[in-house]
């Protein structure tokens, strides 16, 4: 009910629960944090979770550090002490601002929409009701993150930072930097932000792919802007995917207490370093209840080193569709147990069509990796180098035979970096539009139907943003030319604009409006 992200339903007994990413806290929900306390102190229910920002908590030195060697890999009878005065420090606590222009269209009423789950849950009242007067011009809400580099790199999460118009970045000492945005990869709901600062603390990353159920670990973030905040728990399973929480999944769960605010955390193995990024939990509340999942290290740091580096992810591609390998396929293809991935599909003049892969074909072992479902194929696929030539094993007919393949560039990479470019120099310049898929429907809480392409970043103090137009935002006509699809969008804005000012149709949690914005 309070501060959440959308829960998402799959199965019946998904439906009884909600996947939450453990997001940023509006501070506004301050006051609803002492109801749920006072509420649980006199027994009372209450039947949602919040938070918000607490008094500083005690600091700690960020120089004082100990390394992986001196850290125990089991618990004394101190606990975790050691390990959490190495790894809290280079804990932050991540403030957001978004900037907003509002038109009367859009002022809450006793007819506004109810609670509803998304990225603009922040907009909403903490006790789910819908007061009068005009949304606040200036949202803010609180995340976690972690400094792996001396440098200034913190990873967190996408969704944390995503249409931020400011970002600040609070240490465990206090002290307080501007943060800025280097990239974000929506696809695995990760970002980088960088500060500026000397004597920074870090943690070193782990290797995730060494962990194993049973292991103990550490969830060190800021929940409901508690600063720090460390709790423990194990690995409860690895390698969890198909959630449809991102596009590429590959989580550890944890029992460890993840909770709203928690999102860019540290998950933290016990040689005090980084082997996760927590990102999402699953709950019936909205709050913790024994269900965390974290990015793994091995996910995130790849992608972590080309955010740095280009500021946007190019992934490796292969040029095929993959199912999982069940017993009963195993037996009708001729193999001796159901592992691999098996080709569906080969997209023409790809990687894969050049090796000789065809539907049909099972591949196990990807340049001597062996690949037990499609999930090893897709993250060993994505994670080449574009250029790589890779030995692809395969079962076809029954008989085990090598194939070479020339790993290409995945083409959402190459989309995303030319609409990127063509944005940049578009009449509409800082406006960022998407195809309005039914993934991105669903995320920014569209209704069905709509028709346009769906606004997903606006640079801060450009035209657009000055005109109010904002993420989530679907643009439905250009100059009063209908706009149903990306290419729609291009052609409207190739024609210059009479007086100077491109005149936009959105519609915006379900009310259409007019903007004006100036070029």
């Amino acid at each position: 009910m309070f501060a959440t992200i959308a829960p998402f339903s799959f199965t019946a007994w998904r439906k009884r629960l909600g996947w939450v990413r453990s997001h940023l806290i509006p501070w506004s929900a301050v006051f609803a944090s002492v109801l749920v306390l006072t509420g649980y102190v006199t027994g009372a229910t209450i039947g949602g979770i919040t938070g918000g920002p607490a008094s500083a908590l005690a600091v700690a030195s960020p120089t004082t550090k100990a390394t992986a060697s001196e850290i125990g890999p089991h618990p004394t009878t101190q606990g975790f002490a050691e390990i959490v005065k190495a790894v809290r420090p280079a804990i932050v606590n991540i403030t957001v601002t978004k900037i907003r222009t509002h038109s009367p269209e859009l002022e809450r009423s006793p007819n506004f929409p109810p609670f509803e789950f998304g990225p603009n849950w922040s907009d909403r009242d903490p006790f789910d009701m819908p007061p009068r007067g005009p949304l606040p011009p200036r949202s803010t809400g609180m995340g976690s993150g972690v400094l792996v580099s001396s440098e200034g790199y913190v990873v967190t999460n996408h969704h944390v930072v995503d249409g931020a118009a400011e970002v600040t970045v609070t240490l465990l000492d206090k002290r307080v930097f501007t943060g800025q945005v280097i990239g974000t990869d929506p696809q695995t709901d990760l970002a980088v932000v960088k500060i500026e600062g000397s004597n920074l603390p870090a943690i070193p990353w782990g290797d995730s792919d060494t962990l194993e159920v049973g292991d103990y670990v550490l969830a060190i973030g800021n929940p409901f802007g508690l600063h720090a905040t460390v709790t423990q728990g194990i690995v409860s399973a690895l390698g969890r995917g198909g959630m449809g929480i991102t596009e590429y999944e590959d989580f550890i769960q944890t029992d460890a207490a993840i909770n709203p605010g928690n999102s860019g955390g540290a998950l933290v193995n016990m040689r005090g370093e980084l082997v996760g990024i927590n990102t999402a939990i699953l709950s019936r509340t909205g709050g913790y209840q024994g269900i965390g999942f974290a990015i793994p290290a091995s996910l995130g740091k790849p992608v972590y080193d080309s955010l740095v580096a280009t500021g946007r992810v190019v992934r490796g591609y292969l040029g095929v569709s993959i199912q999982a390998v069940t017993p009963d396929l195993a037996r009708a293809f001729h193999v001796d147990r159901p592992a691999g991935a098996l080709v569906t599909e080969v997209k023409p003049s790809s990687p894969a069509a050049e090796a000789g892969l065809s539907p049909g074909d099972i591949i196990t072992r990807y340049d001597g990796r062996s690949i037990t479902d499609p999930r090893d194929l897709q993250r060993a696929v994505t994670q080449t180098p574009v250029g790589t030539s890779v030995v692809l094993t395969v079962v076809r007919d029954g008989q085990s035979r090598e194939l070479t393949a020339v790993i290409g560039e995945h083409p959402s990479t190459q989309r995303l970096a030319q609409a990127q470019d063509a944005d940049e120099h578009a009449r509409l310049a800082g406006v960022h539009v998407e195809p309005l898929t039914p993934r991105r429907a669903r995320y920014y809480g569209i209704e069905k139907g709509t028709e346009g392409v769906v606004v997903t970043a606006v640079k801060p103090g450009s035209p657009a943003d000055q005109a109010g137009l904002a993420p989530g935002d679907v643009i439905r006509e250009v100059n009063r030319i209908p706009i149903h699809s990306l290419e729609d969008y291009r052609r409207a804005l190739s024609t210059p604009p009479p007086n100077h000012a491109i005149l936009l149709l959105i519609q915006r949690r379900g009310t259409a409006l007019f903007l004006s914005v100036n070029v």
